[in-house]
């Protein structure tokens, strides 16, 4: 992300204790905060050493279930082999209903954030905490993994949802992201540029890019049951418009454990749910 303008101002940290000088950090060309670039520092000492949730090392598990406008719920397994131009094969994907899961069935989502910039030969200014999604099929095996970024830090926390195979409809959905002051009533907004190698007859096909428009707001900060146990967590409600229609995410946060429950309505209205079931 290109970055555009820096922040002079002070801010109070995330547990509202202390004032922080914050002109270390900038906004990108996104409209996120991240942290200054410094070229005399290691990329993790800039974009990782202050994260609290976040960290190198962590491992985050994930369940989730897809459900159609019937309100029926599914789960995705492995397809067909798909030749692509390049010449390698990938996978395809196929809905399997809830109750009748097989061994190649992707029963979780395993998030790793990770050291280093795993995007530096192509992008030396990357500006994430880098992680990985791992789709975990119940034979135990690993079906893919991805790499995308998270950013943590006292103005905001970001996150890319996992978008590979039948997770790429969730490119059209507002990301998970909470933004200071972390109060009730906070409001804010971004944008984003989206092509339309996105679309997919499954969900909706579209030609020429598009641009969504996202509006959050933390609408409460509330004990709710999670599968980690009882967790404060704040309630962030946002959509996303574009001409080709409206998506919505309700997400739930909590200091510790960061994004414990993402509830999404997709484009062509179906719901898709993931929620934190361990850390590690």
């Amino acid at each position: 992300m290109k970055i555009i303008k820096i922040i002079p101002i002070l801010l109070i940290n995330f547990s509202c204790s202390a004032q922080t000088n914050l002109e270390k950090y900038v906004i990108d060309d996104d409209g996120i905060t991240v942290e200054k670039t410094d070229s005399n520092k290691q990329y993790d000492d800039v974009y990782n050493s202050n994260n609290i949730i976040y960290t190198v090392g962590k491992k985050f598990t994930y369940s989730y279930f897809y459900q159609n406008t019937k309100g029926e719920k599914f789960l995705i397994k492995r397809g067909k082999p798909v030749l692509q131009p390049e010449g390698y094969s990938t996978y395809d994907w196929d809905f399997i209903n809830f109750e009748k899961q097989d061994s190649e069935t992707i029963t979780h989502l395993i998030l790793k954030p990770s050291s280093g910039n795993p995007f530096g030969k192509n992008f030396p200014d990357y500006n994430q905490t880098a992680i990985s999604y791992e789709y975990l099929m119940k034979n135990g095996k690993s079906l893919t993994m991805e790499m995308t970024g998270v950013i943590e830090n006292e103005m905001n926390i970001w996150m890319h949802p996992p978008r590979s195979n039948f997770f790429e409809i969730l490119e059209l959905n507002p990301f998970p992201y909470l933004n200071a002051p972390y109060k009730i009533g906070t409001k804010w907004n971004w944008k984003l540029q989206i092509g339309d190698h996105w679309s997919d007859k499954r969900w909706l096909e579209w030609k020429g890019g598009i641009e969504n428009v996202y509006d959050y707001e933390i609408k409460e900060n509330k004990i709710i049951s999670t599968k980690l146990g009882d967790l404060e967590c704040y309630n962030v409600q946002a959509t996303a418009k574009s001409r080709i229609g409206e998506t919505e995410l309700i997400s739930y946060f909590n200091s510790k454990f960061g994004f414990v429950k993402l509830e999404y309505k997709n484009i062509d209205g179906t719901k898709t749910v993931l929620e934190l079931e361990k850390v590690e």
